[in-house]
């Protein structure tokens, strides 16, 4: 958790939060900001959504920089006189990567070189980046443990590899500070439901105010650790502050260490849905084929992080969908 020291810290600190118009990175500004920080934010807008800033769009301690990781030019200017990068920017989904590979290398890969490179050579104190649970692959080992991993199944997975590979190669090489974060199915307030490549949670909970049925990829047996946002924020957090340096310079999982199959996550969902709306207690869930490049299970072990970092998640499933699902029918019913 987060102490009141740390706090008093965030106030003195430049901060450049990349994607940050996204999902994660949106919330993580507006955490950053609450907590009386300077927050540069920078997105292309690809997938992120200006909505998503307008509650410190006009803060005096808030910068927004349109641009493009791809180019070299922007992230050097966007790092300037920053002290640590949240590096949140990226094209997510294994299903685009599969369909488009090519712009995911790009994006997730060079663009990811790029910060990198414009970070250390801006003197930032610690690169703090998502990586992705899907770097596990095929392995089949459950609990998932930050030091075993399989092959990669899909594009993106293989991308969010080599994220973790250049940051330690830039440790080595020139004794640049960094911190990975392998986030486990993620959901919360902002996390936008709509397009092709939206998340389950939000999109499911919009068809269910819709009272339309659903469609889940297989039976639904497969699982998943899903992970409410303010946990991922405590670990963005203490990754950014912490100053035990055995913590620096690592992988972590960010999740709960609780996992729901997709059957179960409709139930629950259902079940706070109804509370609004007593008709979406009746709205049968379809099943189709399962997707390729999807991992059966997923369930990590946060051990590490709650050893190294002090990490203790607020939220299990039940809460985070509570809250939620009161806020999508709050701004987007």
């Amino acid at each position: 958790m987060i102490t009141e020291p740390q706090k008093e810290k965030i106030k003195k600190l430049k901060i450049l939060v990349t994607g940050g118009a996204g999902f994660i990175g949106s919330n993580l500004c507006e955490t950053l900001i609450s907590l009386g920080g300077k927050v540069r934010c920078l997105d292309n807008f690809a997938t992120g959504h200006k909505k998503n800033l307008e509650a410190i769009m006009e803060h005096s301690s808030f910068e927004l920089v349109e641009g493009d990781i791809r180019d070299a030019d922007t992230c050097n200017a966007a790092c300037k006189d920053i002290d640590y990068v949240f590096h949140e920017a990226a094209l997510g989904s294994v299903p685009r990567s599969l369909k488009d590979p090519a712009t995911s290398n790009e994006v997730n890969v060079s663009g990811f070189l790029n910060m990198l490179i414009a970070s250390r050579d801006a003197g930032v104190k610690r690169f703090v980046y998502a990586a992705s649970s899907s770097t596990y692959g095929d392995s089949e080992a459950l609990p998932k443990v930050e030091d075993k991993i399989g092959k990669p199944l899909s594009p993106y997975a293989i991308t969010k590899y080599v994220n973790e590979l250049y940051a330690g190669n830039f440790k080595k090489s020139y004794d640049f500070d960094s911190i990975g974060l392998r986030y486990f199915n993620v959901f919360g307030r902002k996390q936008d439901p709509n397009g092709a490549y939206a998340a389950v949670i939000p999109k499911f909970v919009m068809q269910f105010m819709k009272h339309e049925s659903p469609l889940i990829n297989g039976d639904g047996t497969y699982s998943r650790d899903f992970t409410y946002i303010d946990n991922v924020i405590q670990m963005n957090l203490l990754a950014m502050l912490t100053d035990n340096p055995e913590a620096v310079n690592q992988i972590y999982n960010t999740a709960v260490g609780d996992r729901t199959n997709l059957v179960e996550l409709t139930e629950l969902l259902k079940k706070h849905l109804s509370e609004y709306d007593s008709e979406i207690a009746k709205v049968e869930v379809k099943h189709g084929p399962n997707r390729p490049g999807d991992i059966p299970h997923s369930l990590a072990s946060v051990e590490k992080a709650e050893k190294l970092l002090g990490y203790k998640p607020t939220h299990k499933i039940d809460a985070g969908l509570k809250e939620a699902v009161n806020w999508y029918w709050d701004n987007l019913k």
